[in-house]
């Protein structure tokens, strides 16, 4: 559900004190775990370490994400890869393409037999 336009956007406070001490373009990392902060347009130019529950990643902000969250840069999840037979096939035979490719020998044809 989104915020009442009443209230306005939500932005830490904290996190603006600290960027009125530092100018513009600084590359120094703001370090933070408010995630929920909306992005503001006096933030444009800074990079922040936006904590996702076990890392700080780093989010240099652009014109084109004011009005998001800093959280929506900063993903909690990490993709491995879909699992199954088909996908362990499927990697064996990259894994022996790239190896008949350093070994100097011509590439087999990939493709269904």
């Amino acid at each position: 559900m989104a915020r009442s336009l009443k209230k306005g956007p939500y932005v830490d406070q904290r996190l603006l004190d600290q960027l009125r001490g530092r100018k513009q373009g600084d590359k120094t990392v703001v370090k933070t775990w408010s995630r929920r902060a909306t992005i503001t347009p006096e933030m444009i130019g800074f990079t922040f370490g936006v904590h996702n529950g076990k890392d700080f990643v780093q989010v240099s902000v652009a014109e084109d994400m004011v009005g998001h969250k800093l959280g929506e840069f900063a993903a909690t999840t990490k993709f491995f890869r879909h699992g199954g037979k088909m996908q362990k096939e499927m990697e064996q035979k990259e894994a022996a393409a790239k190896s008949d490719l350093t070994a100097g020998a011509a590439p087999a044809p990939v493709g269904k037999k």
